[in-house]
């Protein structure tokens, strides 16, 4: 069986040495690049040869790509590099994969021309000045030969025992059992449409109740469609640390049965959490870890994927990694490329420059992907696209920059001053950013590109997250359109000033996200939240063949106890008003059936108000409180008061920490009280994005407020029931939850009983 390969990855892996080397190098875009390879094509004569396809056969492993150019006159390979700046800042180690990938092509364009010897040429493009600086060598066939043979052999070990890693590990999932004796009510359900989805190329939504299984319920059927789908890879992406962990934990299981696959199972952390130097920089004359990071990388590849057996998560990663002494971090980068399965957050896939999306391209890898908890992906990927600057940043930063610096940083200030002094209201919505403002912080970013170009050792962190944060802002500037809106909302500084927030912000996501759904053979998304369906497949874009399920709960009617109260109102005017009666039905209930509670409210404010009034009336009662900012320390105090045969209420705010993701089972949590619809708070820039989905979809109200407030219900109740053993009571405290459309999004497993109050 050939294995394909890549020449650039064929190249990075055997050619690439040296240290790992991230000081600031200003590079261009990739759409800059596509743009430096067209021109310098265009400069060349007639007969010039642009996009050569070429490929060649070592054994099993066939060799294949395009170079960017040939000269048959001048019998001349060229190899374009674009870049920014000096060229002498181009690291020794770049440039000589530069050559690693020349000298393979010009061996493919040998071999296919019957050439005895070709020029190669590295041609470095300037973008800024639009000078190309080449670097040419005369090499005979037959050394090109060797080059080209030598890679090969270095690379066809590992390939080979990547291809028997494949076939051991297909022979393994076709045969894999589910981890448990039988399936619950619903899971084998949710197991044959996920199975399904897979075989046939579809996207699934499947919303499936808390409690039911899910992540092994997805894992499972994936896992076994891998081999007769010819899937490279499974990609697991949740949204907060505690998916990450349920999916570690199933595939742990999972990869312990019978006959135990060798699954390479690998954790994505972000580089904050995964980094052992946070106080030096990622070059190998600052970090140990960076210095000689690719000549040690070999053998801390081969340790990962041959020696530490399938778990490659946080833990194991940093063991091999500082074994090696190379950057956990960077390590686990690397065997993205060799993992079967991935588990990490959305932003890996989904994100603007997501590592894993881009490496899906690069490989053409077909893969299945998993999205936990999905209805979080809404507001997710909307920040994804957002970009915002903060006129406090430039203010600063116009002081401490350096004097090249100051005149255009000065020219974007009088810009952005402008448009404040113009606007009347403190938050105002513009038909798209104007072009004045858009020109200057070109002008602005591009020099400070040109700078630390010149000055590569130039630290100043207040610089770089700036220029970061302009040029992702003028990259959504080029891609503005209905999907977006842009604002400026002003607010009062220190010492008197006013300082304006310039925002480009993200509605819609769908577009950004259409092409990642489409890139993949299946992409699941589960949730015991994603109805109506419409609203999740509108503003993710997914396409119109997605199916969607709603997985019948293995929980009866009987375990838990819904009650909608009517005589209390959340409503913003009525708040105060309720502060009593909810202390009452909590106080009743809590009477009749003592033990521990968890009750949700809209915000810390109404919180704080009812919690007064509850701790003054009923000191007897035991509670305990969220507080703003929680620290993770403080989080898991909050849970630990969560015993079996403890009584109490907690007191929490609705779509926070303790709104979904946590489990307590059995009588750690028998009850919760939810005082709120979840309704998002109307204000401007709610209202903006009202009269968007009005305009674009039709529902204003309904996708902007009404269902991403339910859904926030719906998960919070989902707290009570965890188990088929567990019993329960949510009280539903709002006489709107007994509206028609309002109770049409509740779960169809609950039996609703709307009451008048706690005494009925």
């Amino acid at each position: 069986m050939s294995h394909v390969v890549a020449v650039r990855e064929l190249c990075e892996f055997v050619a690439k040495r040296g240290d790992l080397d991230l000081r600031f190098t200003p590079a261009p875009t990739a759409q800059e690049g596509i743009m430096g390879h067209q021109l310098v094509a265009a400069r060349r004569g007639a007969g010039y040869q642009a996009e050569v396809p070429l490929s060649s056969d070592y054994g099993p492993l066939q060799v294949r790509g395009r170079c960017d150019g040939y000269d048959p006159a001048r019998r001349r390979l060229e190899e374009v590099k674009t870049h920014r700046g000096r060229l002498d800042a181009i690291p020794d180690n770049h440039r000589q994969l530069h050559w690693a990938q020349a000298k393979v092509y010009g061996w493919l364009l040998c071999r296919q021309l019957g050439l005895d010897e070709i020029t190669l040429a590295l041609v470095y493009f300037d973008i800024g000045s639009q000078k190309e600086s080449v670097l040419e060598v005369l090499h005979t066939a037959e050394s090109l030969r060797a080059f080209f043979e030598q890679s090969c052999q270095a690379f066809l070990q590992w390939a080979l025992q990547q291809a028997a890693h494949r076939a051991a590990r297909d022979a393994a999932l076709t045969a894999l059992r589910f981890p448990h004796e039988t399936f619950r009510l619903g899971q084998r359900q949710l197991a044959e449409a996920v199975y399904k989805a897979a075989s046939t190329g579809r996207c699934l939504m499947a919303q499936a109740p808390t409690g039911i299984g899910k992540t092994v319920g997805t894992l499972f059927p994936l896992l076994k469609a891998m081999p007769a789908q010819a899937l490279d890879k499974v990609f697991f992406l949740a949204a907060k640390t505690p998916g990450r962990r349920l999916a570690l934990d199933a595939l742990g299981r999972l990869a312990a049965g019978e006959p135990r696959p060798p699954l390479r199972v690998l954790e994505l952390v972000a580089r904050d959490k995964a980094c052992e130097h946070p106080d030096k920089a990622c070059h190998g004359e600052s970090c140990p870890l960076a210095r000689g990071f690719y000549d040690r990388l070999p053998a801390a590849r081969q340790a990962a994927v041959c020696g530490a057996g399938p778990m490659l998560d946080q833990a194991t990663l940093r063991d091999i990694a500082l074994a090696h002494a190379v950057c956990p971090y960077y390590l686990s980068q690397d065997l993205a490329r060799w993992a079967d399965v991935v588990v990490g957050d959305y932003n890996y896939y989904f994100d603007l420059g997501g590592l894993l999306y881009a490496l899906t391209l690069d490989g053409q890898w077909r893969i299945g992907v998993l999205v936990d908890e999905a209805h979080n992906l809404v507001e997710r990927a909307r920040k994804m696209y957002s970009a915002e600057l903060d006129q406090a940043a430039l203010r600063q930063l116009r002081h401490s920059a350096p004097e090249p610096l100051k005149k255009p940083l000065d020219k974007l200030w009088r810009r952005w001053a402008e448009l404040a002094r113009a606007q009347a209201e403190d938050y105002q919505v513009y038909p798209s950013a104007p072009e004045t403002l858009l020109t200057a912080l070109m002008q602005a970013t591009s020099a400070i590109t040109d700078f630390l170009a010149e000055h590569p050792a130039h630290t100043d962190a207040a610089l770089q997250q700036f220029y970061f944060d302009a040029l992702h802002f003028s990259r959504m500037a080029e891609l503005f359109d209905l999907h977006s809106l842009f604002d400026i909302s002003k607010a009062d500084a220190p010492h008197g000033r006013s300082h304006a927030t310039l925002c480009l912000r993200n509605l819609i996501p769908a577009p950004f996200l259409a092409r990642r759904f489409a890139d993949a053979r299946s992409t699941v998304l589960f949730s015991a939240t994603l109805s109506p369906p419409r609203y999740y497949q509108d503003l993710l874009g997914l396409p119109d063949a997605t199916v969607w399920i709603d997985v019948d709960s293995p929980f009866r009617a009987e375990q838990l106890a819904v009650h909608i109260s009517r005589r209390i109102s959340t409503r913003y005017p009525h708040r105060a008003a309720s502060a009593g009666p909810i202390c009452e039905l909590m106080t009743a209930q809590y009477t009749r059936q003592p033990g521990n509670y968890l009750a949700y409210f809209s915000s810390f404010d109404y919180l704080q108000r009812v919690l007064a009034q509850f701790t003054e009336r009923y000191p007897q009662i035991p509670v305990w409180a969220q507080s703003r900012g929680m620290p993770e320390a403080e989080r898991e105090q909050f849970l630990a008061r969560f015993t079996e045969g403890g009584q109490g209420i907690a007191f929490a705010v609705l779509g926070g920490a303790f709104g979904e993701g946590i489990d307590l089972p059995g009588e750690r949590l028998i009850g919760a009280f939810v005082a709120t619809l979840g309704l998002p708070q109307v204000n401007p820039v709610n209202e903006q994005i009202r009269l968007r989905m009005e305009a674009v979809f039709g529902a204003g109200y309904d996708y902007t407020y009404l269902y991403p407030g339910l859904q926030k219900v719906v998960q919070a109740a989902g707290r009570v029931i965890r188990t088929p053993s567990d019993r329960g009571v949510v009280w539903l405290m709002d006489d709107r939850f007994a509206q028609r459309r309002v109770a049409a999004l509740l779960p169809r497993w609950w039996s609703v009983s709307t009451e008048p109050g706690a005494g009925a």
